[in-house]
């Protein structure tokens, strides 16, 4: 009995040791996530920092808010995708503006523009004007919350693209959110019949879903094509190249869409819809208005993003506004939100989780 009791004290110390144990791994993990945060901010100036969270909340702003515009174009009587998809590029003079500015402060000059990066521009702003054509055809179907989740699956095609053209890569996290979100795209199909507004048919729900899903996988493709510019021909990395690269796409995306519109009569088309639209001309004009606005700004951002980060930053950006423009949905529409929409928006949560988690993971390991 003597010798028990003599044990017992000696035993308590252990157990306590192994419940401290998980307590210091987790203390370990976040001092050791704190310290080389701490460590990449103290690489860069702090202007680069500035400048990262302006274009980062430009994005998580413009585009939500360009989104929520889309589909209040079609709520209130809009039916052209082409009209939509020509106010997304109608505000390059905005960027074009910002450009003197910058020129005379930074006492820069324009970057000579060569054959071979005109064609560049041309092919960028080729695929945006189709890009837009595809998200406009997918919010003339789909709640702008569908839409929005719908658009996520960006993530997976910037992170395959910038692997395949950029190099960037893959690890075992990126390869989970993949998954991930493609089961929240997943659900999202599943759960069909009763996320749709009155009159739409599955006809045109189908469509609308796969005019996202390409959209995405297009908008992706940009990105990666963006970064591959920067990094093989343009070379050297300043504000003013980010500005004319963004001037050029957009403008090159503004003459492709604005022949598509003479094409179909659009221009017309246009002073028919303003009269007819549910609050007037004036309502209509603004609509389009800050459709080219914001659109313009959250382009502004993600190339900015691209520009200062990665393509990787810039697809994890571009995914993260998506459960902003849902809630936003549902509270300015009434979207419907069921529980399929709800699970779809927490396991895309998750998935944008470990895309982060193992982005930060491999920087470190680097």
């Amino acid at each position: 009995m003597e010798r028990e009791s003599e044990q017992l004290p000696r035993d308590q110390p252990t157990d306590t040791v192994e419940l401290k144990e998980p307590r210091n791994q987790v203390f370990s993990m976040v001092s050791g996530i704190a310290r080389s945060t701490l460590q990449m901010y103290r690489l860069k100036p702090a202007s680069h920092w500035l400048l990262l969270v302006l274009f980062g909340g430009l994005m998580l702003t413009a585009f939500p808010v360009s989104s929520l515009l889309s589909r209040l174009y079609y709520n209130n009587g809009g039916q052209s995708k082409w009209i939509l998809s020509w106010a997304a590029v109608a505000g390059w003079p905005l960027t074009a503006i910002l450009l003197i500015p910058t020129y005379i402060f930074t006492k820069s000059r324009p970057t000579p523009l060569s054959l071979k990066l005109a064609a560049w521009y041309i092919l960028l702003g080729f695929l945006s004007a189709v890009d837009n054509l595809m998200y406009a055809w997918a919010y003339a179907y789909l709640p702008a919350s569908t839409a929005s989740l719908l658009a996520a699956s960006s993530l997976i095609f910037s992170a395959l693209f910038g692997y395949l053209l950029v190099k960037n890569k893959i690890n075992l996290s990126c390869v989970n959110a993949i998954v991930v979100i493609t089961t929240g795209v997943v659900i999202i199909a599943l759960d069909s019949k009763s996320d749709r507004y009155p009159g739409i048919t599955d006809k045109q729900y189908i469509l609308g879903f796969v005019w996202d899903i390409l959209g995405s996988a297009l908008h992706g493709l940009i990105f990666a094509l963006s970064e591959l510019v920067f990094i093989k021909i343009l070379g050297r990395r300043s504000f003013h190249v980010v500005l004319e690269q963004q001037v050029m796409v957009s403008f090159a995306a503004f003459i492709f869409t604005s022949i598509g519109m003479l094409i179909n009569d659009d221009f017309t088309g246009m002073k028919v819809e303003a009269r007819s639209f549910k609050h007037g001309e004036v309502a209509y004009a603004l609509v389009i208005a800050w459709s080219a606005v914001t659109f313009q700004l959250g382009v502004l951002g993600g190339t900015g993003v691209l520009f200062l980060a990665s393509t990787v930053l810039a697809g994890v950006l571009n995914a993260v506004r998506v459960p902003i423009t849902s809630i936003a949905a549902v509270i300015w529409f009434h979207d419907p939100m069921s529980g399929f929409k709800i699970l779809s928006l927490v396991v895309t949560v998750w998935g944008f989780g470990s895309y982060i988690v193992g982005y930060s993971s491999s920087n470190k390991a680097s």
